[in-house]
């Protein structure tokens, strides 16, 4: 018996001769069965037994980001004549075969499962800093259109109006604190697009209390709200639908 650990992304090819009547258990994880012409099959979950006999499989896929574990149970020699052509009779005789033999561990395919994860990540940066840079500019513009019909940006506490380039600086480094999460989340995280839109709400609720707290006139206060919304409006949507792309 062998226990063939399947890291995130990673794939390894079935070989007639090395699995043949081979039955396996997905043991940890989720397992995907690839068919011969190349079509994806269905994916197995935990408990979860398949025969590699006859089933059309060319190689194994792991769809997530955690590593999966099967166990491969092959017949021992003198089982192999009278039980080759049928399954198990029963869960207690495989389990049986299984506790007779010995573990060996085999890792698949780790390099592909890292770059392909790697190139996941890299296209999520890549995304957000094209987003930054969108969110940035929407912002600035936004401020100078607000400036332009009287408002002032004004804060007593500091008394001095807020400059444009400040709203960008601003913008530019909530929105890559914002790519970081959505990274993070794409990392470690099993629902990552999910919990980036809860997080990322919640911190933009948050944001919206300081202007209240600030002192400043109804106009200025009613412009800082709508400049938190614009980059959360630009930033949100943009990084959601990245991570669910890239988690499919």
């Amino acid at each position: 018996m062998r226990t063939l650990a399947l890291r995130g992304g990673a794939r390894v090819a079935v070989v007639a001769a090395e699995w043949y009547d081979a039955f396996g258990v997905v043991t940890r994880g989720r397992v995907q069965l690839e068919l011969r012409d190349g079509e994806p099959g269905p994916v197995l979950g935990r408990d979860a037994g398949f025969w590699l006999r006859g089933t059309g499989v060319r190689a194994l896929r792991n769809p997530g980001r955690r590593t999966a574990r099967v166990r491969i149970v092959t017949p021992r020699a003198r089982t192999v004549t009278c039980q080759s052509t049928r399954p198990y009779a029963s869960h207690r005789m495989m389990e049986e075969d299984m506790n007779s033999m010995n573990d060996t561990g085999v890792a698949a395919g780790p390099a592909s499962g890292q770059t392909s994860h790697t190139h996941r990540l890299r296209g999520l940066a890549g995304t957000g800093f094209v987003a930054t840079l969108a969110a940035m500019v929407a912002t600035t513009l936004a401020a100078a259109l607000a400036q332009a019909v009287g408002v002032d940006f004004e804060v007593p506490d500091g008394g001095e109006s807020i400059p444009l380039p400040g709203f960008a600086v601003v913008t530019g480094f909530f929105s890559v604190v914002g790519v970081v999460i959505a990274v993070a989340l794409l990392r470690w995280s099993a629902r990552p697009a999910a919990r980036f839109v809860w997080t990322a709400v919640s911190l933009t609720a948050i944001s919206l209390v300081p202007p209240f707290l600030s002192g400043a006139n109804t106009a200025t206060i009613t412009a800082l709200l709508g400049l938190h919304l614009v980059p959360a409006t630009v930033m949100i949507p943009t990084l959601a639908r990245s991570l669910r792309t890239r988690t499919d």
